[in-house]
């Protein structure tokens, strides 16, 4: 996902809501990650949104701080979960523990209850341990011992993971990938802002002081995604972003198409495109923006592409060019 692809969301500097909050985020999320702003804008869709975002990267180039920043930069609870392969499903959910003083056993929440739920390397733990996440991550809650306990309010996951080092990792299953909203793709900065990169680093304490600020609350934030929810969608615009999805269904070099919840994702994170750019009702455009970043882990590419080298966003260009749009 380069500065120049389709999925591009705009002129996020310029054309970012009149929401003055909102404006701060994306201005301190910019120091944060420095000359990664079409990240930073996706990143604040899925924030919108109320979706999780699955950013993978190289290392060294930022994803971790970059979730952890954006966890502190709005307040309310925190947690960072290092996945490892010895990581079980009740390091993360909670589990029952004896009380020898009440002679009973009593519910110890794991670090999944927080507003912000960092899952650093999420690919290095076995499938047993990533489905602990299904359920937190689709209904907002956790069954616990028989006990249905509701997350707190918002709920937002933050995964990462490196696409070069295999070792010691497990695919994600299907399942927990299209819990995803988006899924970004972090690449190498231009050189000028690698330049500002390593100054920005050679002032450590400011640098990391610049990462930990709180910059909206939990209440401005809950009213920003409520007026993402509020966005008028056109009914032409909604079958535009079905047909694009079910073309993934049939498409030459596609092993396999995306369900119905890329559909409804698309529409969430068209909306929170169009409120970035000050706007009230979903447009093609906002459509065309986020559909890449949304699509590209629900979808597998047939063993003759891979063998060609080529990519599932180079195939979704393709499709996003063949499918014709409502006019505006």
């Amino acid at each position: 996902m380069d500065n120049n692809s389709t999925q591009d969301a705009g002129s996020a500097s310029s054309d970012l809501s009149t929401s003055e909050p909102l404006n701060r985020l994306f201005r301190h999320l910019q120091q944060v990650l420095i000359g990664q702003d079409q990240i930073v804008e996706q990143v604040l869709i899925c924030l919108l949104a109320g979706g999780h975002a699955l950013v993978e990267g190289v290392p060294g180039l930022g994803k971790t701080r970059l979730v952890k920043s954006l966890a502190m930069a709005c307040g309310g609870s925190f947690n960072r979960l290092q996945f490892t392969p010895d990581l079980m499903p009740s390091d993360i959910v909670g589990h029952a523990m004896f009380d020898a003083k009440s002679s009973e056993f009593t519910l110890r929440k794991g670090p999944v209850f927080a507003n912000f739920v960092v899952a650093d390397e999420i690919n290095r733990a076995p499938a047993k341990t990533q489905s602990a996440m299904l359920e937190a991550m689709e209904e907002r809650q956790v069954s616990l011992e028989a006990e249905t306990l509701p997350l707190p309010t918002p709920f937002m996951v933050l995964a990462t993971q490196n696409p070069v080092d295999h070792d010691g990792t497990y695919p994600l299953p299907q399942a927990q990938f299209d819990r995803f909203l988006m899924q970004l793709v972090i690449r190498y900065p231009a050189i000028d802002d690698e330049i500002a990169i390593v100054q920005a680093a050679a002032s450590a304490q400011s640098h990391d002081a610049l990462a930990k600020q709180e910059i909206i609350t939990l209440e401005q934030l809950q009213a920003l995604q409520t007026q993402t929810s509020r966005v008028h969608l056109d009914r032409e615009v909604a079958a535009y972003a079905v047909r694009l999805v079910a073309a993934t269904r049939h498409w030459p070099g596609l092993e396999h198409g995306a369900g119905p919840r890329a559909s409804m994702a698309i529409v969430s994170a068209g909306r929170a495109h169009a409120v970035l750019q000050g706007r009230d009702h979903l447009l093609p455009e906002d459509v065309k923006a986020v559909a890449i970043p949304v699509l590209q882990h629900r979808l597998g590419l047939s063993a003759e592409l891979e063998i060609q080298g080529s990519s599932v966003e180079q195939v979704l260009t393709l499709l996003l060019d063949s499918v014709e749009a409502p006019r505006q």
